[in-house]
């Protein structure tokens, strides 16, 4: 088999390995996609399971198992090198792949995001922003103008939207999901703080619930001040 044959064989065998990710596994991929950008910055050109496992703390077999999902991309005695690597997981992750975004509530929390650099590094350009308020209707956030929800499924029409960010209050997140799905946007992120679910075979949503995570931390803090007490004790 010639060399580039073998190559075009290798990654189709990692993508279908690709198809069948455990979700543990694809929740770590972002930290090896950020920490590898770090590597990166530091002009580190390769790096060890080891090296990588000390600055993650995930263990150097959880990082092979990982990677081994996605076709390994290691080699033994060398490690990984560090600029493929990164490649390869900004690849597996849909970085670069020219996604689109709108964002649906022009509040705190959508104005936030509009202004945050992440949709930028990760290779999500947001090309609209919508509401309902005629206070905010026509102004402007980072560069991009607040419509009126009413011109959702025209703007949909002429720009191509991958997906939809949902910061509008939550008695109206079912309402705009079903809308965006409608127009064939393929991926929700959701920050209302409804449970979306089942809105149809080719959609794909991802439910953020910030409260959550304070939860977790206080639940932390409060089990460390317990501990804490009972070795005062």
């Amino acid at each position: 088999m010639e060399k580039e044959e073998l190559h075009l064989e290798v990654e189709r065998e990692a993508r279908a390995k690709g198809n069948n990710v455990s979700p543990a596994v694809i929740k770590r991929l972002p930290r090896y996609f950020r920490y590898l950008r770090e590597l990166i910055r530091n002009g580190k050109l390769r790096i060890s399971s080891g090296e990588l496992s000390a600055m993650m703390n995930v263990t150097a077999s959880q990082i092979r198992q990982d990677l081994n999902c996605f076709g390994g991309f290691g080699q033994q005695g060398y490690g990984y090198n560090v600029h493929y690597l990164y490649a390869k997981v900004c690849e597996i992750l849909g970085v670069g792949e020219g996604y689109s975004a709108i964002v649906i509530g022009s509040g705190n929390l959508g104005r936030a995001l509009v202004r945050n650099p992440m949709f930028e590094k990760r290779g999500v350009d947001i090309v609209g922003m919508f509401d309902v308020s005629p206070e905010v209707i026509g102004k402007r956030v980072a560069d991009i103008e607040v419509r009126d929800m009413q011109e959702l499924e025209s703007f949909c029409e002429t720009c191509r939207v991958d997906m939809a960010v949902l910061t509008c209050p939550k008695e109206n997140a079912l309402d705009a999901a079903e809308r965006v799905v409608k127009l064939g946007i393929k991926g929700i992120w959701n920050f209302t703080g409804k449970e979306l679910e089942h809105l149809g075979e080719n959609v794909v949503i991802e439910n953020v619930h910030i409260g959550d995570s304070l939860m977790t931390l206080c639940y932390e803090l409060r089990a460390l001040e317990e501990k804490n007490l009972s070795e005062d004790v």
